[in-house]
């Protein structure tokens, strides 16, 4: 069965985010890679349909990077995530490490980024 995995992280690291969303499909792993990359200020009807999203999920990926603590948006997605008890990960990308993650993902496990890490995550949603 297909997993549904929400994917947070920083717009400034959309590039980060499609490349680890073209791994997936390279590695051909067994989840669905969704999010909601917001480009404009993002507003209520952006939040409500952002939690229908995150509610309809097995779990989130969030990307760990160095911009994710100025990420209003990939934030208030953490916390609407733990608000619904959908179970989260962190990922660290690139040079970031769990120290750059925001008190939202405090309590939350962090890894660095290999597939079987997060494969780990996924086969115990």
């Amino acid at each position: 069965m297909t997993k549904r995995i929400f994917t947070s992280f920083a717009i400034e690291d959309e590039r980060m985010r499609d490349l680890f969303v073209g791994q997936a499909r390279a590695e051909r792993v067994p989840y669905e890679l969704v999010d909601m990359s917001v480009k404009e200020p993002w507003s209520d009807s952006w939040k409500t349909r952002c939690r229908t999203k995150i509610k309809g999920c097995d779990g989130v990926v969030v990307l760990v990077t160095k911009n994710l603590k100025q990420a209003d948006g990939a934030r208030w997605e953490i916390k609407c995530a733990k608000e619904e008890g959908v179970p989260i990960i962190g990922v660290c990308i690139g040079d970031a490490t769990a120290n750059d993650a925001p008190i939202e993902l405090n309590g939350v496990r962090k890894i660095t980024w290999t597939w079987v890490g997060i494969a780990g995550f996924v086969n115990g949603l």
